[in-house]
C-alpha cells in the first residue's frame, strides 16, 4: 500500500507530506483546488509522463516520493530484485522533474530509467479515471482478466506449454526438411566423392611418407654411380690392394734381414690393405642400400600424385582427405537416415497440434463458460449505479487458424449502454461516466483477480448523485476490504464511507509583491469533516441542514462498516 507520499515543487504545491492508511481514503475539495495537481505529481513518482511544466514557477525542479509498505513476496519488489535493487524495507520510488524538462528517476535512491519506474509503479498502483486508458479498458488485458475470474491459468499455462511444444515441433520439421532438401542437391557428389576417396582410402600423414620416400630414391639414382666407380677403384680390377699385398709379402720375407728397416712399412702397408677392404665393405653396403625397384619409386610417384590431386579437387590439405571422407560417408548415411526421420518428425507436428488443439478447445470452452459468469456478475452491480438498462458483454471470439500461446481466442470487455443500441468495446462506446461505472463495477468482480494493492478513482462519481454515488460509495468500500482504494470525490455520500480524508484547498502565502497561490492538503477528522462534507451536501453557504444530513451520512457508514 501506499504509506506517505511527498510532494516538493510541483506546479502549486510548495511542500506536501501525507501519509495514507489502509482501507479506503478519499480526496475533496472544491473544483480547481489542485485535486488533479496531486494525481499529476503522484503519477510523475509512478513512472508518467514528465513535463518541465509541472515544476513551480521560479523553481529550477521539482521531487515526487512515493513510499511502499509491500508483502515481500509481492511482484513489485521482485521486479525490482531483478535490476539488482535492494528492496530490504520500504519500497520507495522518486522522480526529479527539472523545468528545463529533464527528468531522473530513482527506486530506493538507486537510479532507474523511466521504463523501469513505469514497470514497477504500474505493479503496485492502478489509476482508473473517466479519461483512463489503461488497466480495465486495455483490451490487451482482458483475456488474463477472463481466466483469472475463471480461474483458469492453470489451463492457460498448459495451453502456453502445448504451444511452445508445437512451435519447436514445427521448427524442428522444418529444419530438417531444409537439411534433406540441401543434401538431396547435394547426394550425387556425395556418392561420387565417397565412392573415390573410399577407393583412395588416405591415411593421415601418408603424404609426408611418400615424399619422403620418393626424395630417398631421387637422391639414391644419383648417388649410385658414383659409389660404383669407388668401389671399382677401391675393389675392383683397378684396386691397389693386390699390388699392396704382393709387396708386403716381400717385405715380410725380409724382416728377419733388417727389422728396425722394415717392421714398420710392414706396419703401415697392414693398415693399408684393412682400410682398403673395409672402404670395399663400405662400398658394398652403400651399393646394396642405393639398389631399388624403378617400378616401385613408379608406384610411389603415382600414389603421391593421386593423393595431391585429391586435395586440390576437394579443396582439402592431403591430410585432411581421410577426414573429409568420414564426414562425407556420415552426411550420405545422414541423408538416408533424414529421409526416413521426415516421417518421425512429421508425426511428432501432428501430435503436439493435436495436443495443443484440444487444450486449447477445452480452454476456449472454459473461457465461454467463465465468460457468462463474469456478465452476470457485473450484471448484478449494474443497477445501484444507474446503469440497469445497460448491459456488459465479455465478447470471446475464437479463430483456430490464429493460434499462439495464449489459445486460439480474443477477448474483449464490450458494453451496451441502452437497448436496442449497438454493443461495442467498452472504451469506444461508454460515456465518461458511464465507463467509470463500468470500470468500478467490474474492478469489485474482479478485485481479487491480481489487482495492484493501491487503486486510486479519479472523480468516477462526476454527474452523479444521491443514490447513484452512495452505491458508489458502497463499492468502493468493498474495494477496500482487499486493497488499499484512494478516491478523489466530489460526491459527499462517497466521503462519508472513507476511513481517511484529505481536504485539498488552494490558499494565499507570502505577503505583497512575494504573494503567491499554493495548495495545501489537510487530513480531516471528527466535527472538521462532518462540516466538509457538509459543504459538499450545500455549496457555498453551509446550513444546519446539511451539517445534520452530514452527520447522518457519516452515522450510516459507521454503522455499515
Amino acid at each position: 500500500m501506499l504509506a506517505q507520499l511527498s510532494i516538493r515543487d510541483i506546479v502549486l504545491i510548495d511542500r506536501l507530506d501525507l501519509g495514507f492508511r489502509e482501507g479506503l481514503s478519499v480526496l475533496t475539495g472544491e473544483t480547481g483546488a489542485g485535486k488533479s495537481i496531486l494525481l499529476d505529481g503522484f503519477a510523475l513518482a509512478l513512472g508518467g509522463r514528465g513535463d518541465g511544466s509541472l515544476v513551480r514557477h521560479g523553481e529550477s525542479q521539482g521531487q515526487v516520493i512515493a513510499v511502499f509498505d509491500l508483502p515481500l513476496e509481492h511482484a513489485a519488489r521482485k521486479l525490482a530484485q531483478a535490476q539488482d535493487i535492494d528492496t530490504e524495507g520500504d519500497l520507495i520510488l522518486r522522480r526529479v522533474q527539472h523545468a528545463d524538462g529533464r527528468t531522473r528517476a530513482f527506486i530506493n535512491d538507486q537510479p532507474v530509467s523511466v521504463q523501469i519506474l513505469r514497470m514497477i509503479g504500474a505493479a503496485i498502483v492502478e489509476i482508473h479515471g473517466q479519461h483512463d486508458d489503461r488497466a480495465l479498458t486495455d483490451p490487451a488485458q482482458h483475456r488474463a482478466l477472463l481466466d483469472g475470474f475463471g480461474g483458469l491459468e492453470s489451463q492457460a499455462q498448459a495451453v502456453a506449454a502445448a504451444s511452445e511444444t508445437l512451435k519447436r515441433a514445427r521448427q524442428a520439421l522444418q529444419a530438417q526438411r531444409l537439411r534433406v532438401e540441401a543434401a538431396r542437391k547435394e547426394a550425387d557428389f556425395l556418392r561420387h566423392a565417397v565412392e573415390e576417396l573410399g577407393k583412395l582410402a588416405p591415411r593421415p600423414g601418408e603424404e609426408d611418407e611418400l615424399a619422403a620416400t620418393r626424395q630417398g630414391m631421387m637422391q639414391a639414382e644419383k648417388v649410385a654411380r658414383d659409389l660404383i666407380e669407388a668401389h671399382e677403384a677401391v675393389g675392383g680390377q683397378g684396386s691397389a690392394v693386390p699390388a699392396l699385398a704382393a709387396v708386403l709379402r716381400r717385405l715380410e720375407r725380409r724382416a728377419g734381414q733388417a727389422p728396425e728397416l722394415v717392421d714398420p712399412s710392414i706396419a703401415a702397408l697392414t693398415t693399408a690393405i684393412v682400410a682398403l677392404e673395409e672402404a670395399g665393405e663400405a662400398l658394398s653396403a652403400a651399393m646394396r642400400a642405393a639398389e631399388y625397384d624403378p617400378r616401385e619409386q613408379e608406384r610411389v610417384e603415382e600414389r603421391l600424385f593421386a593423393l595431391r590431386a585429391a586435395g586440390r579437387k576437394y579443396d582439402v590439405p592431403v591430410d585432411g582427405l581421410s577426414v573429409l571422407a568420414a564426414t562425407m560417408a556420415s552426411d550420405l548415411a545422414a541423408l538416408d537416415e533424414s529421409e526416413s526421420s521426415l516421417g518421425r518428425l512429421e508425426a511428432e507436428l501432428a501430435e503436439a497440434e493435436a495436443v495443443f488443439a484440444g487444450q486449447a478447445k477445452a480452454l476456449s470452452e472454459a473461457r465461454k463458460a467463465a465468460a457468462a459468469r463474469l456478465d452476470a456478475a457485473v450484471k448484478a452491480e449494474l443497477p445501484p449505479l444507474k446503469l440497469e438498462r445497460a448491459r456488459f458483454i465479455t465478447r470471446v471470439e475464437s479463430d483456430e487458424a490464429a493460434r499462439g500461446p495464449e489459445g486460439f481466442d480474443r477477448v474483449e470487455f464490450w458494453v451496451e449502454t441502452n437497448p436496442g443500441t449497438r454493443p461495442g468495446p467498452m472504451m469506444k462506446v461508454a460515456s465518461g461516466g458511464e465507463l467509470s461505472r463500468f470500470m468500478l463495477a467490474l474492478k469489485v468482480v474482479l478485485a481479487e483477480q491480481g489487482s495492484a494493492p493501491t487503486l486510486v478513482f479519479d472523480e468516477i462519481d462526476t454527474g452523479v448523485g444521491g443514490a447513484v454515488a452512495d452505491a458508489i460509495g458502497e463499492r468502493l468500500a468493498r474495494l477496500a476490504q482487499r486493497v488499499q482504494v484512494i478516491s478523489v470525490t466530489h460526491a459527499p455520500q462517497v466521503a462519508a464511507k472513507a476511513g481517511q480524508h484529505f481536504l485539498i484547498a488552494k490558499s494565499a502565502a507570502g505577503e505583497g509583491e512575494a504573494s503567491r497561490t499554493v495548495t495545501g492538503v489537510t487530513a480531516l477528522a471528527d466535527q472538521a469533516r462532518r462540516e466538509e462534507i457538509a459543504r459538499m451536501l450545500a455549496g457555498a453557504s453551509i446550513t444546519e441542514e446539511a451539517r445534520a444530513a452530514a452527520g447522518r451520512l457519516l452515522e450510516a457508514a459507521g454503522r455499515r462498516g
